[in-house]
């Protein structure tokens, strides 16, 4: 909630959070990092009991991480085409990326760009995956499933977690993005009920968002990021 969005003119040096507190646009490196870190220590606490969850994954996951990551640019892309096209604009404001360049914001110092940029792939395809699936899937679904949601086997649903699942995601996200979110939280639902596992959940979520990654790099879309 403390990281800033983009500055909104050339001239401004800070954008707006959304915790509505105005930060200058140079320290998102050190927030992300900082957000990083203590989602790690987080999980290290509680690592131990990840063990109950049996770490094996199936050849589903590369499919549905690959399929993923098409869905996703494509449909994003689509709705900012709708977007634009109705002049829908107060969108792009709901949920707004930080959209952080370290190449362009830390220009002078290419080692320190580099360097952030390999702790946010970090952030992007290790952290993010294994919290918000064993968050979303471990816990959320399992409790919408019945009150005594540590017995719930992994992979049971019904239709309210299945909504739930779709409409948590969105919440978190751009809304610019809520098609591609709603596509792609849905399909690895499909994958969670297909194979019953949650590191196939994890991994699928790790290629997408890898591969987005990439995208972004190379096609310069920080918009995503």
């Amino acid at each position: 909630m403390l990281e800033p969005s983009p500055p909104a003119d050339a001239g401004a040096t800070a954008g707006e959070s959304t915790s509505g507190w105005s930060l200058p646009f140079s320290a998102y490196p050190i927030l992300y990092t900082l957000k990083t870190v203590l989602t790690l220590a987080a999980i290290a606490f509680v690592w131990p009991d990840y063990g109950q969850f049996p770490l094996r994954v199936s050849p589903w996951a590369f499919v549905v991480g690959v399929i993923g990551i098409v869905l996703w640019i494509g449909l994003c892309e689509a709705q900012s085409h709708l977007v634009e096209r109705f002049d829908i604009q107060w969108l792009k404001k709901i949920g707004q990326r930080s959209a952080y360049n370290p190449f362009e914001q830390l220009g002078d110092r290419p080692g320190l760009a580099w360097a952030f940029l390999a702790v946010r792939f970090f952030g992007l395809a290790v952290i993010v995956p294994v919290i918000e699936e064993f968050f979303l899937r471990g816990f959320v679904m399992r409790y919408f499933v019945r009150d005594d949601w540590w017995n719930v086997p992994f992979g049971d649903v019904n239709q309210t977690a299945v909504a739930v699942a779709m409409l948590l995601p969105i919440a978190m996200h751009p809304l610019t993005e809520a098609l591609a979110v709603a596509v792609w939280f849905g399909l690895v639902t499909w994958l969670m009920v297909k194979t019953r596992n949650i590191w196939d959940c994890v991994v699928a979520h790790m290629v997408t968002n890898f591969l987005l990654g990439v995208y972004v790099i190379n096609a310069g879309a920080w918009k995503y990021l």
